[in-house]
């Protein structure tokens, strides 16, 4: 079969560092343009500032990653989706929980693929964690997501405007695996936003959800984490502890340690393409609703001002 021709929407680090290299490597894609209107682009790739001026002046294209901000998603998002264009969600797939389900109802009406793509369920423990849990009692959950935020987010305002989602941002992928692998839905009885005075998102977070077994689930968030960066999930067992390490990619079980290569993104662009070769789609937006709960049901504090 030809190859799918995809463009790029939104050339920025996370795009350079793990959607190119990933399209680049699957046989079933060719990376046929990138779209940004701050960047020259890639070397070799035909580039345009807008969106519109690539639907206008080609190269045509099968399938968009859309890697921009959420904020200003929803419209480009809809536009693609209008010609018959096959769609990449990066995380998080919409600014709300309404304009992801407009998105999917379109895709549906007009018979293209759409895809919410959750890049932390790939990682290498995700899936036999997922697998060794699947029969477990589960007893109690603990999350520990804390990052310098001045490492990984460093100048990104949009971050911390409203939708950006602040320590949420990291704290979503958390909260994909553990949707993921947990053999019971669970939801938020409790949560702490801290937001510096400056900022609209917050820059720390302490949440405790139930499952419907009533299995507690804590979750702790903190983006001012400096030296090593914790990446963690416990999960205690009526056969003993899981532990999901490195975001995922190394996982702890009694009968020992696994530890897998960094295939994230390739499995992502391995997923999307079956899904179009399906002509099916994959939106699940169970870590969103989440987050949207904890700013629906969160307490607010403040504390100081944050400053890159």
């Amino acid at each position: 079969m030809d190859p799918i021709r995809i463009a790029i929407v939104g050339i920025g680090k996370i795009a350079r560092d793990q959607h190119v290299p990933a399209i680049r490597g699957n046989s079933a894609f060719s990376l046929a343009a990138t779209v940004s209107p701050h960047d020259a682009g890639l070397d070799g790739v035909p580039h345009h500032a807008s969106l519109d001026a690539l639907l206008a002046e080609g190269p045509a294209v099968d399938a968009i990653a859309l890697c921009t901000p959420p904020q200003v998603r929803y419209d480009l998002a809809a536009q693609a989706l209008a010609k018959g264009i096959h769609l990449f969600l990066e995380k998080p797939p919409g600014a709300t929980l309404a304009e992801v389900e407009a998105l999917k109802n379109q895709a549906n009406k007009v018979g293209v693929s759409l895809f919410a793509a959750w890049h932390s369920r790939f990682a290498a423990g995700v899936a036999p964690a997922r697998a060794w849990l699947a029969e477990r009692r589960i007893d109690k959950v603990s999350i520990v997501w804390r990052e310098d935020v001045r490492v990984w987010h460093p100048g990104q305002a949009w971050i911390w405007q409203p939708g950006g989602l602040g320590v949420f941002d990291p704290g979503i992928n958390a909260l994909s695996i553990v949707t993921h692998i947990l053999p019971r839905p669970f939801f938020l009885k409790d949560a702490t936003l801290t937001l510096p005075q400056n900022r609209a998102a917050p820059i720390a977070a302490d949440l405790l959800f139930r499952d419907t077994a009533g299995a507690p689930i804590h979750m702790d968030l903190d983006w001012r984490q400096t030296g090593p960066q914790s990446w963690d999930i416990i999960v205690e067992t009526d056969a003993g502890t899981l532990k999901l390490a490195q975001g995922g990619a190394v996982l702890h079980v009694p009968s020992g340690t696994e530890h897998g290569e960094d295939v994230e993104y390739a499995g992502l662009y391995a997923r999307f393409a079956t899904l179009i070769r399906g002509g099916r789609s994959d939106v699940d937006t169970a870590p969103l609703r989440l987050v949207a709960d904890a700013f629906l049901r969160g307490t607010r504090q403040t504390t100081d001002p944050f400053h890159d």
